[in-house]
């Protein structure tokens, strides 16, 4: 499970009740534009959440914590890309079987894993945010070792 850890005002600003549309059948995503990748969350009860992308993942949320949260891409009813990239909740990569999970249990089809992999950590010193490129593990604000994977 991942709790919201990026900025207090995006979470103060979800609205009570609002949270991204769920995909509970090729239909869901059959019925909508689909010109660019979408914000992803799956929720507690493993249901995925989509919404347009230049929307905050909490949002999509509805302000919860989550299983798994990321950007995904559809043509059709089938994933062509899908990411753990977001920086509110910072998914780690094994967050992969419960977006398998809920995109099984909609009947989409999907990839074996993520197309595009992330990793997260926040600096023990600064901390600051780092994505993690090249196993570098080291802050690049401030040069602290960061925990590795």
């Amino acid at each position: 499970m991942y709790v919201y850890v990026g900025p207090a005002q995006l979470l103060d600003e979800v609205r009570p009740g609002a949270v991204g549309d769920a995909i509970t059948c090729p239909a869901d995503v059959e019925r909508m534009t689909q010109d660019e990748p979408f914000t992803y969350v799956v929720d507690l009860e493993g249901v995925l959440r989509i919404a347009p992308r230049r929307s905050e993942h909490v949002a999509c949320a509805g302000g919860r914590n989550v299983l798994a949260a990321g950007e995904i891409t559809f043509e059709g009813a089938a994933v062509t890309e899908v990411s753990n990239q977001s920086t509110g909740y910072c998914p780690d990569p094994d967050s992969w079987p419960a977006v398998a999970d809920a995109l099984d249990h909609a009947r989409i089809q999907r990839p074996d894993g993520f197309t595009t992999t992330f990793v997260f950590r926040h600096c023990p010193e600064c901390g600051e945010l780092n994505v993690v490129k090249d196993e570098h593990y080291v802050c690049v604000f401030c040069d602290v070792e960061l925990r590795g994977s």
